[in-house]
């Protein structure tokens, strides 16, 4: 992967006719290791946030090894890798296909699930395996999440107590677990959710292995600007510090978005400007899917290469190339008020999902990804971003 000291060199250089993804290994590297030194308890990179081979090697070579994967796919790339990496297949729906392929060709050991159904799919694919580790999702309030995931996954809790029950008898090792959504913005929800699990404990008399307590631990974005993650973990720690128990489960968690999302962005050039509307290269169908129907706003940062621009701000909606109306990104995107056709822009945090929901949609589509060495435009970790583009 080629490598440049910052997305200026880049364009200087490169004068891109296509949208360039850009990885920034050293932010990884920094949120890897500020989630190891904090989080009391085990961490699982969840794979699908993205899943490019140099930011999963980054993730190993900064000390975390274990993976939280929803296919075999992902498995597989986890494998290529190293194939002594830890897979848990933490997707709570799978085929009898999957189940058994992930056991018996990649040793999976960890499942979850948030059903009976699915308890007798992973026995009966597995042949009754002695060795699993078997994960009870309970639902829990997704009230302060960006992106709300509860409608789909989780047992309610009457549900989950006869689960649990079932699970205790059929595998080696028992795990709770929740999630309280994508982007969630206050450390609340995860005492709430721990909140739901020692109810489950002191009302089964069951004692888990693990207690997971899932991903949604949130990046920064100009709209969205979370309380610190120390408050996050400290919130936990406050929460688990309730359990009264000789023997403390293992505390696990999936974190994807708040390990990589600042290490990413895109680099797009402007087609046409329509007063307050940009048409660029990249959209919904490209890396900027999130811009969409969750309309993150991304932080915007237009590349000069030496021309003079306004001091100026404008909120500006974005349009991408094809041809369909919900490749439609409302903003607003703040930018110099002379932004032009031709001129390029910085859109930040893509690191989370950016790669991962890209089409070949009227046939726009690039894979131009390089190494940059800059800062982020944002960031929760690093002090030396700029973090100018916070809206009120």
């Amino acid at each position: 992967m080629k490598k440049f000291k910052s997305v200026d060199e880049l364009i200087g250089q490169l004068q891109p006719d296509k949208p360039v993804y850009c990885i920034r290994k050293r932010s990884i590297q920094v949120a890897s290791k500020f989630f190891q030194e904090k989080f009391p308890g085990k961490i699982l990179y969840a794979v699908k946030t993205n899943p490019h081979k140099e930011v999963l090697k980054t993730i190993i070579q900064s000390g975390i090894k274990q993976f939280d994967v929803a296919s075999v796919e992902e498995i597989k790339t986890i494998k290529q890798i190293d194939p002594n990496l830890n897979c848990s297949y933490m997707h709570t729906v799978k085929s009898r296909e999957n189940i058994r392929e992930a056991y018996f060709n990649y040793g999976v050991k960890d499942f979850s699930l948030d059903t009976k159904e699915e308890l007798i799919k992973i026995l009966e694919s597995t042949n009754h395996a002695k060795d699993l580790n078997l994960f009870v999702r309970v639902a829990v309030s997704n009230e302060h999440a960006e992106i709300d995931l509860s409608k789909k996954f989780g047992a309610l809790t009457s549900e989950a107590m006869g689960l649990l029950r079932l699970v205790k008898v059929n595998s080696k090792k028992i795990g709770l677990s929740f999630h309280v959504g994508s982007q969630c913005m206050h450390p609340i929800s995860y005492a709430k959710g721990i909140s739901e699990i020692v109810n489950i404990i002191k009302r089964t008399k069951i004692i888990p292995d693990y207690i997971n307590v899932g991903g949604g631990f949130p990046t920064i974005y100009p709209d969205l600007v979370p309380q610190s993650m120390e408050s996050y973990f400290e919130e936990i720690k406050n929460s688990l510090s309730k359990l009264k128990l000789e023997k403390k489960p293992e505390i696990i968690c999936e974190p994807g978005r708040a390990i990589v999302a600042e290490s990413g962005s895109t680099i797009v050039k402007v087609n046409l400007r329509k007063k307050q509307k940009l048409y660029i290269n990249d959209g919904t169908y490209g890396t900027l899917f999130d811009g969409g129907v969750p309309n993150i706003v991304y932080p915007t940062r237009l590349v000069t290469n030496g021309r003079i621009i306004s001091k100026k701000l404008t909120s500006f909606d974005f349009y991408g190339p094809t041809c369909d109306s919900m490749d439609y990104m409302k903003g607003p995107f703040l930018l110099p008020n002379n932004v032009k056709e031709n001129d390029y822009i910085e859109l930040g945090q893509l690191g989370a999902y950016g790669l991962t929901f890209r089409t070949q949609f009227n046939g726009f589509f690039s894979n131009e990804i390089y190494e940059v060495e800059d800062n982020p435009i944002m960031s929760l970790y690093n002090q030396d971003a700029k973090n100018q583009f916070l809206v009120a």
